[in-house]
């Protein structure tokens, strides 16, 4: 039982003794760590007791702490009141209890299957272009959520839906039929979807050039972007892929596996992997079929030129487009249908979806739209909104080519990490192989913890050269941690059978073990939060801590055998909860750095 519950639980017992005449819940106080300057680990707060008690919070508090280091004399040593807070000191017993039933432990921290199943999407790639770092902050977020909630003890399922289709995919196809002069990934030697990105900015750049010469010729600013006949153009196109024309269909086929052979290959680099892939081109004429029972059961109404609209202004939103005059969806009509599709599926508990907060409107008008058409688990919707990433330029448009590709990123994390590595020279003796798995290990887990390590709400500024930093808030941090646990490890391990008697706790050694016991409910905050920034922040200050017991106390050359065999204790487990931790955040951990 976690230290938190096991205090709540005692403190109710305690009044209810001291007390028989009143009821109390949990709600009757709080619980927090005694604050540093105070004496204590655990602090109750006493003053929403003094006017259901009707006596001061001295009085409250000196009876509860006589109570319960008297009733639990095995768990609490002493106890101190200061003004309204009873300061509880955890005894030493405890806590080598604790350390005794979970050094060895290969799943502390994690919970037993609670039977519910919850689907994770994220990514949702586009065919016309490669993965940046806005991709990398999203599948990030959605592989870390998929492994804390296993953690915590739900069945997980991570599923993707790939835009393939669109008018944003015909902008492409149309640019590459108009400049490409024939060539292709392999006679230019460049990664597919890089090579297809290329493209889209290519049509950015023309539509530009045409919407500017049609001003110069009279045109207004709003009529030339539609005029423009490469726009014209694209959107011919778009008509002639929903009709199936066998030419269009066969150029999208053709660059779409381009695209699809780069992204397989950046996925496997970050680590991202999904049980399910949905592709829109498959979904939205389900979605159709949705919009068609909706004009039938008068959800959707159709307007003269043909489109079909949804009218949620009652509902404070606004009007919803979901089939345009020409006959072709909109991404909501495909929504539609990955709704149900994903209920067909796996009959999820909760369906959450990874989408930056520029989209928070759309995934409203989704989820009310899948209310008023009655679309199966309307109400298991839940978006898991993030911030957009700025570079320290600032907002990136991958329509103009200023977004940094997550390739080119990852390369200068694995550059940088290869430099630092080697400018402290402590890896002569790796072998090439090593150095280089190395390398990726602390380059990518370096970019991977800096944008975990924020709030998923929050907008972040990208900052490379702040991710890695052995001082900082960073992974290379932590990794070094755990690589010094293994390190002391690899010299000499504990002796299961040795017995640790009533050993008086040094400060720091106490200090970790009060951290190492708090993972458990690190993990339940940050399942129940959606954040992994809860673990990023504890890993952290688990390895700050294990560095200052370190630095202050010798471990093999202890000073007896007893606290030889506690700190070696204390080292393995550091070692597990940093390593799992880390796995929370799908980041690799060395065995030497």
């Amino acid at each position: 039982m976690q230290i938190t519950r096991y205090i709540k639980e005692a403190v109710l017992q305690c009044l209810s003794h001291l007390y028989p005449d009143q009821l109390f819940s949990e709600k009757d106080f709080q619980l927090n760590q005694t604050k540093p300057e105070f004496e204590g680990d655990y602090t109750v707060v006493l003053f929403s007791l003094v006017k259901t008690l009707k006596q001061s919070p001295e009085k409250i508090g000196a009876a509860m702490g006589g109570f319960l280091t008297d009733r639990y004399k095995e768990d609490f040593s002493s106890y101190n009141i200061i003004k309204g807070f009873l300061n509880l000191t955890i005894s030493d017993r405890y806590w080598l209890r604790f350390l005794e039933q979970t050094y060895q432990d290969s799943n502390y921290g994690r919970s037993s299957s609670k039977g519910k199943k919850v689907v994770i999407e994220f990514s949702s790639p586009n065919t016309n272009k490669p993965l940046h770092v806005g991709h990398l902050r999203n599948n990030f977020l959605g592989e870390s959520i998929a492994a804390i909630l296993s953690a915590y003890g739900y069945d997980t399922v991570n599923t993707c839906i790939v835009n393939d289709r669109g008018i944003h995919i015909c902008k492409s196809m149309l640019a590459w039929q108009l400049f490409s002069g024939g060539e292709t990934p392999d006679s230019t030697h460049k990664k597919g979807d890089h090579f297809v990105g290329d493209y889209y900015v290519k049509f950015n750049d023309e539509y530009t050039r045409q919407v500017a010469r049609l001003k110069n010729e009279g045109m207004s600013e709003e009529r030339a972007k539609k005029e423009a006949p490469v726009m014209k153009a694209t959107q011919d196109m778009l008509v002639k892929w929903e009709q199936g024309d066998p030419e269009i269909l066969s150029l999208w086929q053709r660059m779409n596996e381009w695209v699809y052979a780069g992204f397989d290959e950046t996925y496997r680099r970050i680590g991202s992997h999904f049980d399910k892939v949905y592709y829109e081109s498959q979904t939205y004429l389900l979605g159709k079929k949705y919009v068609d029972e909706g004009l039938e059961n008068g959800v959707f109404y159709k307007e003269e030129d043909g489109s079909v609209w949804i009218d949620l202004t009652a509902d404070g939103l606004d009007k919803k487009l979901l089939l345009r005059s020409d006959g072709t969806s909109v991404y909501i009509t495909q929504d539609l249908a990955l709704v149900k599709e994903k209920w067909d599926d796996f009959k999820p508990d909760s369906s959450i979806y990874v989408i930056g907060d520029e989209q928070n409107y759309h995934m409203k008008v989704l989820k009310l739209i899948c209310e008023k058409a009655r679309i199966p688990s309307a109400d298991k919707i839940y978006h898991l909104s993030y911030g957009m990433i700025e570079l320290p330029t600032g907002k990136m448009k991958s329509r103009e080519g200023t977004v940094v590709d997550a390739d080119d990123l990852m390369d200068e994390m694995i550059a940088v990490s290869k430099a630092q590595t080697n400018e402290r020279g402590k890896v002569a003796d790796f072998s090439a192989d090593e150095l280089v798995a190395l390398y990726e290990m602390i380059g990518i887990g370096a970019m991977k913890f800096y944008l975990l390590r924020v709030d998923p709400k929050k907008k972040m500024v990208f900052n490379p050269e702040e991710s890695i930093d052995l001082d900082g808030f960073t992974g290379s941090f932590v990794q070094y941690t755990h690589a010094r646990t293994r390190s002391v490890l690899r010299k000499e391990q504990p002796v299961s059978d040795y017995s640790l008697q009533d050993e008086m706790l040094e400060p720091l050694e106490k200090a970790l073990l009060i951290q190492l016991e708090q993972y458990p409910a690190m993990i339940e905050q940050a399942a129940t939060e959606y954040n992994p920034s809860v673990i990023a922040a504890y890993v952290y200050y688990l390895a700050k801590a294990f560095n200052s017991f370190y630095n202050k106390h010798s471990i093999i050359n202890a000073e007896s055998a007893e606290k030889k065999q506690l700190r070696l204790r204390l080292c393995q487990l550091t070692s597990h909860v940093i390593a799992a931790g880390m796995q929370l955040l799908r980041i690799r951990v060395p065995e030497r750095m």
